[in-house]
């Protein structure tokens, strides 16, 4: 009987997302000399921005910090849309072609990493047949985003089954969703809701955001009107470094102003509100969050549309709690009654780590939980493994592209060194003991458990900030103490079908 050899490659990307398309990227303009694949769970590219269809859908960062530092964005809309983002991702993998190396319909499984071999053996669950294939790699890129893609978050709202109207999370949003005149309630008070209530509120009866708790919201302009100048006298690229960077300092502002003076923050925010809502709107109930800016998320209001929905009549605000659902709407706690004909729960997300994927370390589950992270890129103890995982205060993109570029660079460094294997090693040394996602939201809350931990200092820091995190994963040393290199017992050894059943029935 012959024996069918595993596909071998360098590098497998699982994730065809904004990360997993920059990976590919850098990957083939820094290693064109690595073999490499992209796996992608979904049928088609795009990550978030092809899943997600709810009305309204756009970024809630500048285009030009989200955007790919190799890549101008080009877009006259600094807010951008999701279909132009997904644009702008489609263009960006064909330019660099590396849409050609994507492989739809294929989830990953498991992932054995063997120190023998020196390379992860990948289980892929394949199309609805659930046909499982294997792929042999020596680096494992982890870029599949942080949530599930099943499912949202819902919570169990009593008396939900009574509603007769129709109940919608913005995940799973249904293309035959008519809801011109309707009325509509909108349950939450994150980026999805701010975004959901003034797209809704163009066409529906009246849309109400019924929210637990208030976020901390700022307006800002839908476009960038010093780009737009720019871009008649100089080159697209110049544009957008020029811009990037003026973006950058002023976010990274706002983000230690609030850190630092969280009073002064909430009295600029108040006065804006003030001024786009006017003296009668009552603030203090609606827009006061019993917590200090950039704690949570802050939210952004492109050109000031959700305040001028809400000054216009075509949308409300209600602070107040679900006593229970009933046929017609939702009992408050204050015993008030909404009367909906439509309900989106914009309740957040189901937090998943590496895209569920069972990994084991020669033979042993891996310890997600108890690793610590290692410049925001790798886990301690976990062999040719990378992630990619943005920021939570800023554009997520600034940190993707900081870590690619690290990630490039430490492939080159142990080509050229002849090495084989790296693994970051704490080295019986007290890092601290801090939880990697370090915002207070509910549903980061609830799966603390279920991600890494980061330590109080460099380089088991998770920074929050971009400048700090370019000093030490841009310019920084690959080789330093923390790194543990080894040229491997063998070369690239061929894995064969027979091997990889005889190692799943030991497994049994």
């Amino acid at each position: 009987m012959l024996e069918r050899q595993i596909e071998q490659l360098d590098v497998l990307i699982v994730g065809a997302g904004l990360s997993g398309i920059g990976a590919a990227c850098h990957l083939a303009r820094r290693c064109p000399d690595k073999t490499f694949a992209i796996l992608e769970a979904r049928k088609a590219m795009g990550g978030t921005w092809d899943l997600f269809r709810y009305p309204g859908i756009r970024s809630d960062s500048d285009m030009y910090t989200f955007g790919y530092k190799f890549r101008p964005w080009r877009n006259a809309k600094a807010i951008a849309d999701g279909p132009s983002i997904l644009s702008y991702i489609r263009e960006t993998a064909a330019e660099y072609g590396v849409d050609k190396k994507i492989r739809y319909d294929r989830k990953v499984v498991s992932a054995a990493w063997s120190s023998d071999r020196a390379q992860w053996t990948v289980e892929v669950s394949c199309g609805e047949s659930g046909a499982v294939s294997t792929i042999a790699c020596n680096f494992l890129w982890m870029c599949c985003g942080y949530y599930s893609y099943d499912a949202g978050y819902s919570p169990d709202f009593p008396g939900c089954e009574r509603f007769q109207g129709r109940l919608i999370h913005p995940q799973k949003w249904p293309e035959d969703l008519d809801y011109a005149g309707k009325r509509v309630v909108v349950v939450g008070s994150g980026a999805t809701a701010v975004t959901l209530v003034p797209a809704m509120a163009r066409t529906a009866g009246h849309v109400t955001m019924l929210q637990r708790t208030p976020t901390y919201m700022l307006s800002m302009s839908g476009t960038d009107v010093i780009a737009n100048t720019l871009r008649r006298i100089l080159p697209d690229r110049a544009v957008y470094a020029l811009t990037r960077g003026k973006n950058l300092i002023l976010s990274t502002l706002v983000y230690q102003l609030s850190q630092r003076r969280p009073e002064l923050v909430k009295r600029m925010i108040k006065a804006q509100q003030r001024r786009k809502l006017g003296p009668d709107f009552d603030i203090e109930r609606h827009f006061t969050p019993p917590y200090n800016p950039w704690e949570q998320r802050l939210c952004f209001v492109p050109d000031g549309d959700f305040y001028a929905a809400l000054r216009e009549n075509r949308a409300s605000i209600v602070t107040d709690q679900i006593e229970t659902f009933t046929p017609t709407g939702i009992t408050l706690k204050s015993g008030a009654h909404l009367e909906a004909d439509i309900i989106v729960t914009a309740t957040g997300l189901n937090l998943l780590a590496f895209g569920g994927a069972a990994l084991t370390v020669d033979g042993q589950p891996a310890d997600i939980r108890g690793s610590v992270v290692y410049k925001g890129s790798m886990l301690s103890g976990m062999p040719n493994f990378a992630f990619v995982f943005g920021y939570t205060n800023a554009s997520w993109t600034l940190r993707a592209d900081l870590v690619c570029r690290y990630f490039c660079r430490l492939l080159n460094y142990m080509s050229g060194r002849g090495y084989r294997q790296v693994t970051p090693r704490l080295n019986g040394a007290e890092v601290g003991n801090l939880p990697f996602l370090d915002l207070s939201a509910g549903y980061i809350e609830r799966a603390r458990d279920r991600f890494p931990q980061q330590g109080s200092a460099k380089p088991w820091r998770f920074y929050q900030n971009y400048w700090l995190d370019t000093l030490m994963i841009r310019f920084g040393s690959i080789g330093d103490k923390w790194l543990e290199f080894n040229r491997g017992t063998r070369a690239f050894a061929p894995i064969h079908s027979n091997l990889v059943q005889s190692a799943r029935q030991q497994e049994r």
